[in-house]
């Protein structure tokens, strides 16, 4: 792919000359005024000799930040960048999620870049830079996250910590930023017996922050004996970042708890710049808030200790209700609320449930059977298939069992397709929702496939309670997982052509409408910050519940500046991203 990344190019796309620093524009929108951090309209943004020398800091690992679609198009402003041979490339791994996280910059979920630069077989249609950043520090050791962190600080500019991008909610990306990639750190190290602070004496590993899921579990398998840990159910999502700064579900968070509930400590650069360990003995306040206090919120994290736990026997089931079955809706919907209204059932046998929800389509894939074998996790399922059996509902399913979780995970989960365009929210229903409230969360969750008449959704849900494995924990995730039954995902559906009216239409049926629907159905429950609305009535409660005022002042500790951004996280109560998606602005 094009690269623009020496001196020269540095050079020539800096378009300011002055070198003010901290002197944001002043804007005022109906009626609230607004201080804005540094753009290249600006005469406080960054001069180029500000950039290269910042190039020369990180020994030259600063690039111009090229969207992936940029190689299809002959120019992206004033900068050549048509290449035939990667464009190529590009369109062939357009839906590929590896090839995506492995870019400097590009999002999976597309949405938040403002769709502005896609691949083309037409090179004269026209790039633009859309809502991605301008720059991205490829860093390859914690000195230059350090200096990337320094620079925004000091120059008052929009930094954003880009891992792998796999994230719903626009969090990897935002307009004219400097964008640090951590993306490189991949090193993983396992030990039998972990002897830092804390209680836990078994078997750990540190792993850096670019290392993804999938990676991870094969590293750990490789280990003799074999260990398992907790990560989520898609392969490319980055472990250390985001997933465990927001808490972190997955198939194992049944029967051992969250990701966060199984760190043991951090390694950081602070919004200060200093190299700051937090665990159990080192700033146990800021070890708190990492272990699911939102992601890119308090530190850029460069690594993290985790427990490991010895392999396991898995069982999995895979189950379909569809239009190859019944084209009878109230069949399919009576099918979906039996299936769902056994979820305190699933948790209480130590299962996590992955399924996925629209028109007429339910894909169980899959229920996961820690500890189980085939006859076990048939035993534990009667109860569905004796339900959907005098219901006379039709399904297909089949069973399987394998001696190691690493083995039934390769073969059963199914990777995910990028690119797709949708506004997010989302659900936690507790044991209580489910116990009391059962069908009307199913009719909630069924709705959510057609909201309105004029748009369709897709869910996707996983039954799953950390409280089973870990009912008593000290960190900053919500409470209400203590007591979870099924969380569910809920996309309102767009191709990425709207217009800005549009898009804030479908925001607004996804929180007032889909959302509301699912608030009213499951009253106990919360939301969940790595996968919810970014437009999420009172955020700080449904996100954190108790747990808030102590993130907010712990925000105000580690990072007073307000150097670190991601919308709806603590501290970010009065900031917002005004001018059409783009500036980010301070009110007062």
């Amino acid at each position: 792919m094009a690269r623009i990344s020496h001196l020269a190019s540095l050079l020539a796309v800096a378009n300011c000359t002055f070198a003010a620093k901290w002197i944001g524009e002043v804007k005022e929108v109906n009626g609230v005024k607004y201080q804005c951090k540094c753009y290249s309209d600006n005469k406080c943004w960054p001069t180029a000799t500000d950039w290269a020398a910042l190039n020369t800091t990180v020994g030259g690992v600063l690039r111009r930040a090229v969207p992936p679609g940029a190689v299809c198009h002959n120019t992206i402003g004033n900068v050549s960048t048509y290449s035939a041979e990667a464009c190529t490339n590009v369109q062939a791994n357009w839906l590929n999620e590896q090839f995506l996280t492995d870019d400097p910059i590009a999002n999976l979920w597309p949405l938040y870049t403002n769709n502005t630069c896609l691949p083309t077989s037409d090179p004269n249609t026209p790039c633009t830079q859309g809502f991605y950043g301008t720059y991205v520090i490829m860093a390859t050791k914690k000195e230059h996250i350090k200096a990337g962190v320094d620079f925004a600080r000091e120059n008052n500019i929009r930094l954003v910590i880009r891992n792998t991008g796999h994230d719903f909610m626009g969090r990897s990306t935002g307009y004219e930023a400097l964008v640090i990639n951590t993306h490189s750190f991949k090193e993983a190290k396992f030990v039998k017996k972990y002897t830092g602070p804390g209680k836990w004496k078994g078997s750990a590993a540190t792993v850096g922050a670019g290392v993804q899921g999938r990676e991870l579990y094969r590293q750990a398998f490789a280990q003799s004996p074999p260990v398992v840990i907790v990560g989520g159910e898609c392969p490319t999502v980055g472990w250390a970042g985001g997933y465990v700064q927001g808490g972190g579900h997955g198939p194992l968070s049944t029967i051992y708890g969250m990701g966060a509930d199984n760190i043991l400590s951090f390694d950081t650069v602070t919004a200060k710049g200093e190299y700051v360990t937090a665990n159990a003995e080192e700033n146990p306040d800021l070890f708190w808030a990492l272990k699911g206090g939102g992601p890119s919120t308090f530190a850029v994290v460069t690594s993290i200790t985790v427990k490991t736990f010895p392999e396991i026997p898995t069982a999995g089931t895979i189950l379909n209700i569809n239009t190859t079955h019944t084209n009878d809706t109230a069949v399919f919907n009576k099918g979906f609320e039996i299936f769902h209204n056994l979820s305190n059932h699933y948790v209480d046998n130590g299962m996590f449930v992955y399924f996925e929800l629209n028109l007429g389509r339910l894909h169980i894939a899959p229920f996961v059977a820690p500890r189980m074998d085939e006859a076990k996790l048939k035993s534990a399922l009667k109860p569905l298939f004796d339900q959907l059996d005098a219901a006379k509902i039709p399904y297909d399913a089949y069973t399987k069992a394998f001696p190691t979780f690493f083995e039934f995970y390769i073969d059963m989960f199914e990777d995910e397709q990028p690119n797709q365009n949708s506004v997010v929210g989302g659900r936690l229903f507790s044991r209580k929702d489910i116990a009391e409230n059962g069908t009307a969360v199913a009719d909630a969750i069924l709705f959510a496939s057609q909201p309105t008449n004029d748009t369709v959704g897709f869910s996707v849900g996983h039954i799953v309670d950390p409280g089973v494995g870990n009912p008593v924990v000290d960190n900053a995730i919500h409470p209400k997982w203590r007591n979870a039954s099924s969380f569910v995902i809920t996309n309102v559906i767009m191709d990425g052509t709207e217009s800005w009216e549009m898009k804030k239409d479908r925001e607004r049926i996804q929180t007032h409408i889909v959302g509301k629907a699912f608030r009213e159905a499951g009253p106990d429950g919360a939301s969940y910050v790595n996968e919810g609305d970014l437009n999420e009535p009172n955020w700080q409660t449904s996100y954190w519940g108790s747990n808030y005022p102590k993130l907010l002042k712990l925000k105000k500790k580690w990072d007073p500046e307000g150097v670190f951004y991601t919308q709806t996280t603590p501290g970010t109560e009065n900031w917002e991203v005004i001018d059409y998606g783009r500036k980010l602005c301070k009110k007062g």
